[in-house]
């Protein structure tokens, strides 16, 4: 049996450590009950309440594969779209221009020759304030589009891989013009409400005063991030990354907030897939988006998620097949399918500021720690 005292023991010193001001881990192995261990305050500037395993987080870039991708891969299932289909061929403003011609593989492997972050924010929303109706969002989006349209390459195409946010916004903006729902209506409808209705989704303008008094909240409350300068206040309940937020807090490259039991639910589904059993999940697919794309260069990205590398975020242990993803804001999600593990890491490690990188020696040795104790006591 794991030592579970060790695993909380890691997690107890990260946040003595400052890693993070607190955190929540999940570990799912196989037919075991789920572990969760957490840590710490939600914040330390004001001082919050501890945190529980119920905390949500700022999921950042954990959106990419939870959301977009999941929900790509819902609509290819369906038929609406295909991995080689042109962006162009779904966004006609896009015919005549470099990104028209790249292709939704290209994008989910950062491939497509689009630089990986631009301050778009700035000039669609230099007063910082958030797009608050449907029609404003919609707007926001139209010009942010735009903008990126009119980018240049910095690579030429599929020659290596440079991860892009830019790229993801893109395929938001194409699951919105399949499907004729927002990323919010769509992630609710057709990934949330068949799993029964996990505490995970996007959160948007009119909805964050709901969270205004989360750091004292009872049942686990919201994690807040940054002081973001740009918005002139402490984060909490609103998306982190800034593009995000210029386009309503809905995007396809950040904006879910969740727990990690919600984390867990959609992890499930993938997994699940990946070895036959019934989810929204279909088993080839599953297997085609979670293998290593053959890219020029050292790629290690399969079709928007990634595989381990050397090093990996995932630590030593984890099976050349396994995949995952990690968030800017502390977050991270791995899955080796040949052990059925999920780990589960969620944590505001950008609080108060994001200067602080000390998880980067903690993610893999806690990955590490969670896979010796569960797979090395077998």
């Amino acid at each position: 049996m794991p030592n579970l005292s060790v695993i909380q023991e890691a997690l107890d010193r990260a946040v003595t450590d400052g890693v993070f001001p607190g955190a929540v881990l999940a570990v799912r192995c196989g037919n075991r009950p789920t572990s969760r261990f957490h840590a710490g305050h939600l914040s330390t500037v004001p001082p919050g309440s501890f945190v529980s395993p119920s905390t949500i987080y700022d999921l950042a870039s954990l959106t990419k594969p939870l959301a977009t991708v999941t929900a790509l891969v819902l609509l290819m299932q369906k038929g609406h779209c295909r991995l080689d289909d042109c962006v162009a061929d779904h966004l006609s403003e896009c015919a005549d221009t470099f990104i028209g011609s790249a292709t939704i593989r290209h994008l989910l492997t950062h491939s497509s020759g689009l630089p990986g972050w631009r301050g778009f924010y700035e000039q669609l929303r230099p007063d910082g304030a958030i797009p608050s109706s449907a029609g404003e969002r919609e707007q926001t989006k139209r010009a942010m589009l735009r903008l990126i349209q009119s980018e240049t390459p910095v690579y030429e195409r599929g020659t290596r891989s440079l991860y892009s946010d830019l790229g993801f916004m893109l395929l938001g903006f194409i699951i919105e013009r399949i499907s004729g729902q927002s990323m919010s209506e769509y992630f609710l409808d057709h990934i949330v409400s068949p799993l029964g209705e996990p505490q995970i989704g996007f959160i948007l303008p009119g909805q964050h005063r709901a969270f205004s008094n989360s750091l004292d909240a009872d049942m686990g409350g919201v994690a807040p991030t940054e002081i973001d300068q740009w918005r002139g206040h402490l984060l909490c309940g609103e998306v982190h990354d800034q593009n995000a937020a210029a386009l309503g807090g809905e995007a396809g490259h950040a904006g879910l907030f969740g727990t990690v039991d919600a984390v867990l639910a959609i992890s499930g589904e993938w997994l699940g897939a990946y070895h036959g059993r019934v989810t929204i999940l279909d088993r080839a697919m599953v297997h085609e988006f979670t293998r290593r794309q053959k890219l020029e260069g050292s790629s290690s990205w399969a079709l928007g998620w990634d595989t381990p590398s050397v090093p990996s975020s995932a630590g030593c242990h984890f099976a050349t097949q396994s995949f995952g993803h990690l968030g800017y804001t502390g977050t991270s999600l791995w899955i080796d399918p040949m052990r059925e593990l999920e780990v589960v890491l969620l944590s505001n490690r950008v609080h108060p500021s994001s200067r602080n990188e000390a998880i980067r020696e903690f993610r893999p040795a806690i990955h590490d720690l969670v896979y010796e104790e569960f797979i090395g006591s077998i």
